[in-house]
């Protein structure tokens, strides 16, 4: 049995914070903000991951009036979801992602997303499509307000003997 789930996020840029794309730290004037680390692709693949089960979204699991997350590691939330979903007999296919945002440029930091994230959800490097594209300097991207990820999620039943 396969199951699809999608994931959105958006993520307000400002001075002051780091910047997390992907489970990786992009060097960057702005960073996104946020109660956690704002990794707003991670958010957007763990949202597709719980979708894909009818499990909620992150904001049911992890909470932002919680201490417990404040400036956590979003592969933190990323193996809690994983966690969820093989609780639940799947196992992640693949992840098909896209970025939203005018700077700075992600291509060089991709293969590093890649890996950061198929290392926590222990998948294939080649299962994990993370793409960009800017607004052509229209709305809150292309003013470098802020920044969005989605993401399409399959998962698989886990075949058990």
């Amino acid at each position: 049995m396969m199951r699809i789930g999608f994931g959105i996020d958006f993520h307000q840029l400002v001075e002051g914070r780091d910047l997390w794309i992907g489970g990786v730290q992009i060097p960057h004037h702005k960073g996104a903000l946020g109660h956690s680390d704002a990794d707003v692709l991670l958010h957007a693949i763990c949202d597709a991951m719980l979708g894909a089960l009818a499990l909620g979204d992150i904001g049911v699991h992890f909470p932002d009036t919680s201490a417990v997350y404040k400036n956590i590691d979003s592969k933190i939330l990323l193996a809690h979801c994983q966690k969820l979903i093989t609780e639940r007999g799947y196992r992640v296919v693949n992840i098909d992602s896209s970025l939203c945002l005018e700077q700075p440029k992600i291509k060089p930091h991709i293969p590093a997303m890649q890996q950061a994230i198929a290392e926590v959800l222990g998948i294939a490097v080649t299962d994990v499509s993370i793409k960009a594209t800017t607004t052509e300097k229209m709305g809150f991207a292309g003013r470098e307000e802020g920044l969005a990820a989605m993401a399409n999620v399959l998962l698989q039943k886990i075949d058990t003997p």
